[in-house]
């Protein structure tokens, strides 16, 4: 409840003493520091509902506040040299749009090192048909990691065309070494792009699916431009509430077909 209206510890306090009068029960609601103290702990349960077939990753990352000024008073008066900043990696569900792995980092970590985290959220029994990025994710680490996870997803060696990571090469990209499997996929990748330019390479690559992504992240930022919490592991769990909150509220939205007759 607290993510959800926007509320500080004591409102949320009130809040939910309110509710329970109004329920006719006499439960004890725990004082705003006992709230403050289990949110460093706190183990949330990102809610799923899974899709069928290979699973289609889609993954980008994006920033959230913490502390400073708003972006026009920065501007216009130059605001504190203290802008602290987290970062927020997302892998969402192509068909579903739900939520599938999320690391909360530091501002100055980079996209390109936490896909192999986000990778090892997925069950190892989940068969993953793609991988979406954008550039900052063509490193040897995350081709690398892609072609292993396929791999293992898959249960036998990769072969050409059975995993497709849809990572754009950089525009002044070149060959890698064909020692890994990784590698062999980034130059099929780069051949495809310049053979077919890059417009066209888009669009027969499905990379446009990306977008999605950037979508969810709007959605993310609906419950709030900043975190409220100063302490990192309660970041890291106000976050994750953030993203179980959605994920209930988007299986809520898709509709559920089933043939009769």
């Amino acid at each position: 409840m607290k993510v959800l209206f926007g509320m500080g510890l004591r409102q949320t306090t009130g809040f939910v003493e309110s509710l329970l009068r109004l329920l006719g029960l006499d439960w004890t609601v725990p004082d705003f520091s006992t709230l403050s103290r289990r949110q460093k702990t706190l183990a949330v349960n990102i809610p799923y509902r899974g899709s069928k077939g290979p699973l289609h990753l889609l993954i980008d990352s994006t920033g959230i506040k913490v502390e400073g000024e708003g972006e026009w008073h920065a501007r216009k008066h130059g605001g504190p040299k203290r802008r602290v900043w987290r970062k927020l990696h997302l892998g969402i569900d192509e068909e579903t749009l739900e939520v599938r792995a999320v690391e909360i980092t530091g501002s100055h970590i980079g996209d390109a090192p936490v896909l192999p985290d986000l990778l090892s959220q997925i069950p190892a029994d989940q068969e993953i048909g793609s991988v979406t990025a954008d550039g900052a994710y063509d490193t040897r680490k995350c081709h690398d990691a892609i072609a292993d996870r396929g791999a293992h997803a898959f249960g036998h060696s990769l072969e050409p065309m059975a995993f497709v990571p849809s990572l754009p090469p950089r525009k002044n990209a070149k060959p890698w070494k064909t020692v890994t499997a990784g590698a062999v996929a980034r130059n099929e990748a780069l051949r495809a792009s310049k053979y077919l330019g890059r417009a066209l390479w888009r669009r027969w690559s499905g990379y446009h699916r990306r977008s999605r992504v950037e979508t969810k992240m709007h959605c993310v930022k609906l419950l709030g431009q900043r975190l409220m919490a100063r302490d990192f592991d309660r970041q890291v769990a106000e976050l994750q509430v953030r993203i179980a909150v959605l994920n209930g509220y988007t299986a809520l939205g898709i509709p559920v077909t089933e043939a009769v007759g």
